[in-house]
């Protein structure tokens, strides 16, 4: 299937239009073109065949015509004219926060800026620094946005990570020769950002994994090519080590490479205090200059030989690091959270506002998903870029769901909002409106710049409101792209906790907000949570898994997070004061 590099070209074509300065018609027409592939249930090039490109929504003769070229040939002629006037090396720049594709061809025109390097060199040389509309606060907001995308392209998120490896290990997974095989690393941690992709195998045909890894399809080059160990660099620019070691030396090598490195470095003082070693190897008795092995099979087996519970490879961090190696006695480690806990997701989008499908068919996705109920919390009104819906729309919207639920069984839609809180603290729709609804979630989606006082300030008034349910993406992250603002987290944990307001994981990879150190705070101070997928598409449903991730890295339990309840149990915990 070619759907995304079709999406990424007429992404691609409306950025540089739009930097180009072209109408707002035309730029818009790309980006709802794109935006209509990408929610395609069906392969592009099948849809061409058959003629059908018309039919989907957004797409006039214009881009019909640019499609079929673009699968026939691999190119697009008049995407090649436009970046001989605008090129293609300042959509790097867009990507930077607080940039955008005015300021972009500003940086262009007048400085010769073309790429990130361009920029970085451009702001270390003062040349910024009186161009028309750009202050001193501008200027530092971009020198942080360019820090920001740097890192970004160092690491991926855990989403993209995810998605790199699982294609890897289905296609070694096939051959007979590889009796076992797992993720290591930060990624099997679940950390919310990864560098590189570390694979570990059991084979006893070592030689002809690594063939058959080193001419995968995602291969792009080979960094390192040995015997039991190899490297790889996908299309993408991920790099992918792949380690194949001996069945006796399973557990102890997925204990030793899944670190994190300070863990293994208190595992072998342990380790040292009962005169013993660990290693990838195995853990040994030590009396002088013998070592007798003791486990090695199993990771269980490895952490009983040290005299530890099995200790979840999302807890192998500095989080809570006191609670798993105390000055007395053994960890105490408690009966996190599993996907399967999860009863609904209380954060999703349908055709009201910005998501892709109809109410009908996300709640047919979460029932395939096992779920008792699901809130369609769409965007309010004054969130006009979302399509925010109008109080009409909502009387509208409510019907829907009520003739819907008549008409299921086992499961329940509930009537939800995501709630703007503007940059003066105010809530969309008024209180009689708001008693309506079954779910609120309460976000802030603009004023990213305020004092850590205002932003705090407006997040505590959300709570305060009797209606409103939960605070959705706390911190406001956009990973790789934007910082979390400047938020008293601590205070707003106090508000939560005191009103008996949630605080969401939002589990889409972009966000992953809360991140699991603050969960892991916020769950100290008494916090309750809800981990919703804030999903705009069926299939972003998928992604609840990343939000229990964060949850069980943030030391949660199924009685942390309220949409482990049933549909009974959760209306009940609802009510508020």
């Amino acid at each position: 299937m070619k759907n995304k590099e079709v999406v990424d070209l007429l992404n691609r074509f409306g950025t540089l239009l739009e930097i180009k300065g072209d109408i707002f018609f035309k730029v818009r027409a790309y980006y709802k073109a794109a935006e209509a592939i990408e929610a395609l249930g069906e392969d592009i090039e099948h849809v061409a065949k058959e003629n059908r490109l018309r039919e989907i929504p957004g797409i006039g003769a214009e881009i019909d015509a640019k499609i079929k070229e673009f699968l026939a040939t691999g190119k697009v002629r008049a995407y090649q004219e436009l970046t001989k006037e605008v090129p293609e090396s300042l959509l790097e720049l867009v990507e930077i926060p607080s940039v955008g594709p005015k300021k972009a061809k500003m940086f262009f025109d007048k400085l010769g800026v073309r790429s990130r390097e361009d920029l970085a060199d451009a702001l270390a040389k003062g040349k910024l620094d009186g161009l028309p509309g750009l202050k001193e606060k501008a200027i530092q907001n971009i020198i942080k946005g360019l820090k920001l995308v740097q890192e970004g392209h160092e690491r991926m998120n855990l989403g993209v990570a995810t998605a790199t490896a699982e294609l890897i290990i289905e296609d070694l997974s096939k051959l007979p020769e590889v009796k076992d095989i797992s993720t290591a690393g930060s990624l099997r941690r679940q950390r919310e950002t990864i560098r590189d992709i570390d694979i570990l195998i059991v084979s006893p045909k070592p030689q002809k994994v690594m063939e058959h890894f080193l001419k995968l399809p995602a291969v792009k080059s080979v960094n390192a090519h040995g015997e039991t160990k190899s490297s790889i660099l996908t299309h993408e620019g991920v790099q992918v080590d792949l380690r194949v070691v001996e069945p006796s030396q399973w557990g102890a090598a997925l204990l030793y490479f899944t670190g994190s490195k300070n863990f293994n470095v208190k595992i072998r003082q342990i380790a040292i205090r009962k005169k013993m070693k660990v290693s990838e190897y195995g853990v040994f008795k030590v009396s002088g200059s013998r070592e007798t092995l003791l486990a090695s099979k199993t990771e269980t087996a490895c952490f009983k030989a040290l005299g530890l519970p099995y200790i979840p490879p999302e807890l192998r961090e500095d989080i809570g690091e006191a609670e798993l190696f105390p000055a007395k006695g053994a960890p105490n480690i408690p009966k996190l959270i599993e996907l399967s806990d999860i009863k609904g997701d209380l954060h999703v989008h349908s055709q009201y506002s910005d998501g892709h499908n109809t109410i009908a068919e996300m709640a047919a996705a979460a029932q395939k998903r096992g779920y008792e109920y699901l809130a369609i919390s769409d965007h309010s009104a004054k969130l006009k870029v979302a399509g925010g819906v109008s109080p009409q729309d909502l009387i509208k919207k409510k019907k829907e769901i009520e003739t819907l639920n008549a008409k299921l069984k086992g499961f329940r839609v509930l009537f939800g909002t995501e709630l703007e809180i503007d940059t003066e603290g105010n809530l969309d729709y008024n209180d009689k409106i708001l008693s309506e609804f079954d779910f609120v979630v309460a976000s802030v989606h603009s004023g990213f710049e305020q004092s850590r006082e205002k932003i705090t300030r407006r997040i505590i008034n959300a709570c305060r409101n009797k209606h409103v349910h939960a605070i959705g993406h706390p911190t406001g992250r956009h990973i790789g792209k934007r910082e979390g603002y400047d938020l008293d987290l601590k205070e707003v944990c106090k508000a939560a906790v005191d009103t008996g307001t949630l605080l969401e994981i939002n589990s889409f990879p972009i966000r992953l907000d809360l991140d699991s150190a603050n969960i892991y705070f916020a769950r100290s101070m008494g916090v309750k949570f809800t981990i919703n997928t804030d999903s705009h598409h069926v299939d972003h449903l998928e992604v609840m898994r990343f939000g229990v991730s964060l949850a069980r890295r943030g030391w949660l339990t199924a009685g942390d997070v309220v949409n482990t309840l049933s549909l009974r149990g959760l209306l009940g915990s609802l009510k508020k004061h």
